[in-house]
């Protein structure tokens, strides 16, 4: 069964926030994702969001997910990136690092369910395209450390980023590019904010970038290189385009 191409609709204006403008349109989900009930979406709780598909087999584990060629590649091969931001967030809301401010953990609240639901977009679009769960390693981070979170976070944030704008040319699908741009502003906005809770007015410096204003971006064997550090699962990658 192909992929099910998403008809885009105009994203709401008004006062709703970006995750409400998001989530409330329909055709990029196939339930209603209402900011509250994100948890309840997912499977709820930090155990649910542990990102290993239930009833995978140990053999398919073992030799890992192939993320498919064209379009398809594409969005697997974002989806997985998406996996590992959402499991990030989610376990960072379950226990926030030591002296987190009510400000800060709504915005990292605020930063989990978009993640969430960029994940979720990604695997209804897919349908039975989609890869399987992956299984994360953040036994590197330190969740009760502000500066180990935050420094993860920015990391994490600055690879999407790169990520979405090295592999924008590659895809073929107009709508599909188009929703890739909705996504990819909103991971800017926040590698933006962490930056700046990490060190104010750092947003947009030169590590990001470059002099001619333009932002970083990376191709998708550079950023699985970086990714696989934090993540067990094995990704095949040899068929994604480069041209």
């Amino acid at each position: 069964m192909g992929v099910q191409k998403p008809k885009l609709m105009n994203m709401r204006n008004s006062t709703k926030s970006e995750d409400q403008a998001l989530i409330k349109e329909q055709d990029f989900f196939s339930s209603k994702l209402e900011r509250r009930s994100f948890l309840r979406f997912a499977g709820a709780g930090a155990a649910g969001m542990a990102l290993v598909a239930a009833g995978c087999k140990k053999d398919k584990m073992e030799a890992g997910f192939y993320l498919g060629s064209g379009d398809i590649g594409i969005l697997n091969y974002a989806y997985a990136l998406e996996q590992l931001e959402a499991a990030f967030y989610t376990q960072v809301a379950a226990s926030f690092y030591t002296g987190a401010t009510q400000a800060e953990k709504d915005l990292l609240i605020d930063i989990r369910d978009h993640e969430i639901a960029h994940r979720e977009f990604f695997k209804n679009a897919l349908g039975s395209n989609a890869i399987g769960g992956l299984e994360v390693n953040f036994s590197s981070i330190n969740f009760a450390d502000r500066t180990s979170v935050l420094g993860t976070a920015k990391a994490f944030e600055d690879l999407g980023v790169s990520a979405y704008n090295g592999a924008g040319f590659l895809i073929k699908d107009a709508g599909y590019l188009t929703v890739a741009g909705k996504i990819v502003s909103v991971e800017a906005r926040h590698a933006a904010l962490i930056r700046d809770l990490i060190s104010n007015g750092s947003f947009a410096n030169s590590e990001v970038v470059d002099a001619n204003g333009l932002d970083k971006s990376r191709m998708p064997s550079e950023v699985l290189g970086i990714a696989s550090a934090f993540v067990k699962t094995k990704l095949n990658a040899n068929d994604l385009p480069t041209t």
